[in-house]
């Protein structure tokens, strides 16, 4: 959950996004390293008066300044390719809903289960309970069982929406007549919330994701009181 002030990232509760912090830290500290370099080059330059020819011109020099941003170029490139092909993997999930964004509201369909989806508005500020957030509480969680290979299939039913969670790494764009999927594991249990990340019309603002991530036996409960919910 992010507070307010925070600076960096918020903890991550799955393994893609514990990647994505370890590769911005990684392209954050070659930054560093780059803009210390040119500050220490920019200061000798203003502050030495004397000038050596063979570094005005000099092939070596040239060979060296071509060669090492191509050498920093790859060590960005590299790691970020490996997480890009890391977040395209979807391997046998144990679990699949479909999330459809409306104006100004998330649906949830469980896949594996018959007549098992709800829809997910925005508690009203005057409706909450203390200790509950301002935003970002919903009526409905999208309820989820611990460590297991969730695949998310993400659409539209009116307007652009994008789906949203960023403590588990994940935004997918939810497209009308297109239907996107993306796949997460939750490394413990906990509630993560997210928003609408594509500006969708005056609620914008209006339409939280919350993720409660719970052990297996607690979902099988979950799913069973629900269905029985549905079914009266």
């Amino acid at each position: 959950m992010a507070h307010p002030a925070q600076l960096g990232f918020q903890d991550a509760t799955s393994p893609l996004m514990e990647e994505l912090l370890h590769f911005h830290d990684h392209a954050l500290m070659i930054v560093f390293l780059i803009s210390v370099l040119v500050l220490y080059i920019i200061t000798c330059m203003i502050t030495t008066k004397m000038s050596d020819k063979l570094i005005l011109d000099s092939q070596e020099i040239e060979i060296i300044w071509t060669v090492l941003p191509a050498i920093t170029l790859i060590l960005i490139a590299l790691p970020s390719l490996r997480i890009l092909y890391l977040m395209d993997e979807i391997n046998d999930p144990h679990l699949t809903i479909k999330a459809m964004g409306h104006q100004w509201y998330w649906s949830y369909e469980y896949t594996d289960y018959e007549d098992l989806s709800f829809d997910s508005y925005m508690i009203p500020t005057q409706d909450l309970t203390p200790g509950q957030f301002r935003l970002l509480e919903a009526d409905h969680r999208m309820v989820i069982p611990v460590e297991s290979p969730i695949r998310v299939l993400i659409s539209a039913e009116d307007v652009l929406h994008s789906w949203a969670v960023p403590t588990l790494g994940i935004k997918m764009d939810a497209v009308p007549g297109r239907l996107n999927q993306t796949a997460f594991i939750t490394a413990r249990p906990g509630v993560y919330y997210g928003q609408c990340s594509e500006i969708c019309g005056a609620n914008h603002s209006f339409m939280p994701i919350v993720v409660e991530a719970v052990p297996l036996s607690h979902f099988e409960a979950w799913t069973a009181l629900t269905l029985e919910e549905a079914s009266l």
